[in-house]
């Protein structure tokens, strides 16, 4: 059974003020502040020195929405971080600081010294440090340096390797938001079936495999002989066929070309149980994109597309199918292949009814789509590149790249796919709720053979468990894990619920040993 007494360190700084009494108090107290984002032998030291000055020891630490150092910093959630400290013996009380400096709470507590750090007192003091020092010796206490004859740093430790940590943060994350293993298994029971309209570009995925026969002598032409394909329905197709797998009724809306891959999507479509409203256009093929394999090895993509913009006959037509569709949640799913551009998007948006989920996702891979274009969603799931393009910024780290699409594209919840390392989530929250506005999820992939697909996994998951839960903490998780588990396909096949709930168990497994 989980020994859980040293988590009874963690306090407010109001709690910590009353505990430890006013400045005439009988046992001295010392506080140290820092992002402790891992937790190193040069904190240890320190904190072990700060220790050795004073009878209580407190421990604060900066949350994890005013830390900007550094791209997807901190890598330990700030809860995470708060446990680590109260497991260390010296350390009598930890505080989370929701402030930008660590003056209030110094204030408040009034410790008689102030520990920083020996790589602080190099050269004149710098402004905030030097704040720090006259408020401390204002009220007569002292601030101390600790000696550096050990120097780590949370940032290299984590630039070089970090250590996984993926089921720690979800424990956590779990724990903080009162929610169970039970709640993510019963968010993928059928019961009662959803309706779920996707809308967007039909991509037939094609794998051709080779062998190497060799190159020419005169020019540097690389020879291989066939040896089989294999063929695909993706792009908004794979969306609408997870969603499926997962026991939704689908209408999928999408444009086709009058040729060969028109009547293998249609049977696809068709074997999956989705009810297809096709527009066809002969003026224009079925995307397929075709990639030469040989081996492990991607030579080349041979793409047969038509990027031009839908004319406004067939845009008439899909208006005409969402205004028809009164169930669940539209999902828009933009490949920018035709049917998504700066006229017909309003022109769509428009046509979803009141009260029907909304949601977008960018996938654009060769081509640049805006995830801007779809304000007041429900959800959007862009990626960190076209996060960056949408915004034109190429240099904000994470988290402040990811709190300002969500400020701009004022949408309710934002997934933003961060690849191998998972995403970033930011999320509507009412003022009663004790709930943090963003948390990040590690992936869960193991045995990564694709990554291709992984985001559609995880816009279809999370949509259809949002819309069973109305959590997105939920959603996110159940999305994740769908998308983990793409990556570790070659091509695009539709994930199952029970092979989530397989992974699921083998996380909770890990999670709460």
């Amino acid at each position: 059974m989980e020994n859980n007494n040293y988590k009874s360190k963690i306090k407010t700084a109001l709690q910590i003020s009353k505990l430890v009494g006013n400045r005439s108090r009988k046992k001295k107290v010392i506080m140290c502040h820092g992002n402790f984002d891992i937790v190193h032998p040069g904190h240890i030291r320190h904190l072990m020195f700060a220790a050795s000055k004073a009878d209580i020891l407190v421990a604060s630490l900066t949350c994890d929405a005013l830390i900007t150092k550094g791209n997807n910093r901190p890598y330990i959630p700030e809860d995470l971080r708060a446990e680590n400290l109260s497991v260390l013996n010296m350390v009598d009380y930890v505080l989370i600081d929701y402030n930008s400096k660590p003056i209030k709470n110094i204030k408040l507590i009034k410790p008689d010294f102030f520990a920083k750090g020996s790589d602080y007192v190099t050269g004149e003091l710098n402004p905030k440090t030097l704040e720090e020092k006259k408020l401390v010796e204002s009220y007569g206490g002292e601030i101390i340096f600790t000696p550096g004859d050990i120097v780590y740093s949370s940032s290299s430790i984590i630039s070089k390797k970090p250590p996984s940590l993926k089921h720690e943060k979800l424990r956590a994350l779990l724990k903080a938001e009162k929610i169970d293993f039970k709640s993510l298994y019963e968010s993928l029971e059928k019961k009662s079936k959803k309706n779920i309209l996707v809308v967007g570009d039909t991509i037939v995925d094609s794998y051709t495999e080779t062998e190497m026969i060799g190159g020419q002598t005169k020019t540097p032409t690389i020879s291989v002989r066939y040896i089989d394909k294999k063929d695909y329905v993706g792009g908004a197709g794979i969306v609408a066929k997870h969603i499926a797998k997962a026991g939704a009724n689908v209408t999928f809306a999408t444009i086709l070309g009058n040729d060969h891959l028109r009547k293998y999507v249609e049977n696809d479509i068709k074997k999956n149980k989705i009810k297809l409203k096709k527009i066809i256009d002969p003026s224009r093929p079925t995307t397929n994109k075709n990639v030469i394999t040989n081996g492990t090895y991607k030579l080349l993509k041979l793409d047969y597309i038509d990027n031009r913009a839908i004319n406004d006959n067939t845009l008439k037509k899909l208006i005409e199918e969402i205004k028809a569709f009164s169930g669940d949640a539209v999902i828009f799913s933009d490949f920018r292949h035709g049917i998504f551009n700066s006229n017909s998007i309003p022109n769509l948006i428009k046509a979803i009814r009141k009260n029907i989920l909304k949601v977008a996702d960018s996938q654009v891979a060769s081509r640049w789509g805006n995830i801007m274009d779809f304000q007041k969603f429900d959800i959007i799931t862009p990626n960190e590149r076209e996060a960056r393009f949408s915004l034109g910024d190429q240099d904000s780290v994470i988290r402040p790249l990811a709190k300002n699409l969500y400020d701009k594209s004022k949408c309710k919840n934002l997934l933003l796919k961060l690849g191998e390392k998972g995403i970033l989530v930011y999320r509507k929250t009412n003022k009663n709720q004790e709930l943090r506005s963003f948390f990040a999820l590690d992936s869960f992939a193991e045995n990564i053979k694709d990554p291709v697909g992984a985001g559609d996994a995880m816009l279809a998951y999370a949509t259809l468990t949002f819309i069973k839960t109305n959590n997105i903490l939920i959603s996110a998780i159940i999305g994740l894990v769908a998308a983990s588990l793409e990556c570790e396909y070659e091509g695009n096949i539709p994930i199952k619920p029970e092979n989530i709930k397989k992974r699921l168990k083998e996380i909770e497994s890990y999670t709460y040993t």
